[in-house]
């Protein structure tokens, strides 16, 4: 058999977020979440669920951790919830809060697991959004206080750092589609909310960095690779404007001191364009440790003069295609690996999130075969080998996600765990695609 071993010291992990997982949404002084409020309007999401249990995991978080061991990750990538840190969003921290997460820690560091940490996973503190959410300058100086002090209390216990988790989502799924929560629908509010976003990033980079921390820091970006429809000019111009807007518009920032020229031309006489004061670039282009990539589909993307602001639209593509109804694409992360690897001078990445919802079932031998999931994992870590193998300085892969979870305006109709969750006996099952990840894991690498 064909071997593909990974390089020593590849991280191998799973990944999980705060509202996704923890429920307890008003235990040990918590404050709300726009998830909360989002959640609890009729219509927002699937079925009226919320995250109020969800996987109970503030309660479960011991088995958990038993679960990770058993599976064998190295690394566990998981949010602060800021509510439950900041019930208001700033002053006063919520000491039980820190508690949560200083014994979950502790937990990993035992079993010799790294904690990988987000700090926002999208769970802005309601109070915060009352006075205008990330479109309010202001928040970016709360947001600075809160990762100070979570560096304060947590820095010696957590080697890698997350600043965002896919900052083009929450701007634009959030304040321009509605679709997650705030639940805005203005392009205007959605490009001020993404600009204070990289700011707010940078600022806790500089804390980090000010305060000698000895891990690393970075951010986690939603990244697609973008193919034109066809070879016309303009399909070719729509696929690099999507990029644009997407792509670029969230890492050149950082890596270029600049947005990109041929987006602010674009918007210019379309939208509002946002406030940025003379010294920002400069500050969100502060160095970063490592880039996260969440890749789990292409775009193919045709010129449409009628989708405003963008003047184009996405193509719905013929390959074999997820629950979330989303194309599966290996390819693609191996080509969007090299181009970054390109374009933007080697930088260290980390594969923080891939993976796969499909209908699982448990069978009557108590099982769950997932092998649609399994196959999608296998072809996703061999594209990860082969971008390696071209020289891409990728250190680590998480698979989204440890467990069945909320699935934001999907709730807990779509399955991403490689871990089933009964949501009424809180009951977990590992599954076919666990079993296997596990065998990955041991023999750091796999078997064609």
């Amino acid at each position: 058999m064909v071997q593909f071993t990974f390089p020593k010291n590849f991280l191998w992990g799973v990944a999980t977020a705060s509202y996704q997982i923890e429920g307890a949404y008003k235990e040990d002084g918590r404050g709300e979440s726009i998830w909360d409020r989002f959640s609890h309007i009729p219509g927002k999401v699937v079925n009226g669920d919320t995250g109020n249990v969800a996987c109970d995991h503030y309660h479960l978080y011991p088995q958990d951790v038993k679960l990770l061991k058993e599976i064998g990750v190295n690394t566990y990538r998981f949010s602060i919830s800021w509510p439950r840190i900041f019930p208001e969003g700033k002053g006063k921290p919520n000491e039980k809060g820190m508690t949560f997460y200083k014994e979950l820690i502790h937990l990993l560091v035992q079993n010799n697991i790294k904690p990988a940490v987000t700090l926002y996973h999208w769970d802005l503190p309601q109070k915060l959004q009352n006075i205008g959410g990330w479109a309010n300058r202001k928040i970016t100086a709360y947001f600075e206080q809160y990762a100070r002090y979570v560096f304060k209390e947590l820095g010696d216990l957590v080697p890698i750092w997350i600043t965002h988790n896919e900052p083009w989502v929450f701007s634009f799924l959030g304040n321009w589609k509605g679709v997650h929560a705030p639940g805005l629908t203005d392009f205007s509010t959605a490009l001020q909310v993404s600009h204070h976003l990289l700011l707010a990033h940078s600022k806790a980079v500089r804390a980090f960095r000010e305060m000698g921390l000895k891990g690393e820091i970075g951010i986690t970006m939603a990244m697609s690779p973008m193919y034109p429809a066809s070879q016309n000019k303009e399909d070719i111009e729509a696929a690099w404007r999507k990029d644009g807007f997407q792509n670029r518009w969230f890492i050149d920032p950082i890596f270029k001191g600049k947005y990109p020229s041929d987006m602010l031309d674009w918007y210019l006489d379309k939208v509002v364009m946002p406030e940025v004061k003379e010294s920002d670039l400069e500050i969100i282009s502060s160095p970063i440790d490592f880039l996260g990539v969440n890749y789990y589909f292409r775009e193919i993307i045709k010129e449409d003069k009628n989708e405003w602001p963008l003047n184009l639209k996405v193509v719905t593509a013929d390959g074999g295609k997820t629950a979330m109804g989303w194309e599966i694409y290996p390819e693609g992360l191996y080509d969007l690996l090299t181009r970054l690897h390109q374009e933007y001078n080697g930088i260290k990445i980390l594969i923080t999130e891939n993976g796969a919802a499909f209908n699982d079932i448990i069978n009557r031998e108590g099982k769950v075969e997932d092998d649609n999931r399994l196959d999608y994992l296998y072809q996703h870590i061999v594209q990860a080998y082969r971008a390696i193998q071209s020289g891409v300085n990728v250190s680590g892969y998480y698979v989204w996600s440890l467990l069945d979870n909320f699935e934001w305006a999907e709730g807990y109709n779509k399955r991403f765990g490689i871990t089933y969750v009964d949501y009424k006996t809180q009951r977990r099952i590992l599954k076919k695609s666990g079993y296997w990840y596990k065998k990955v894991i041991q023999n750091n690498g796999l078997e064609a």
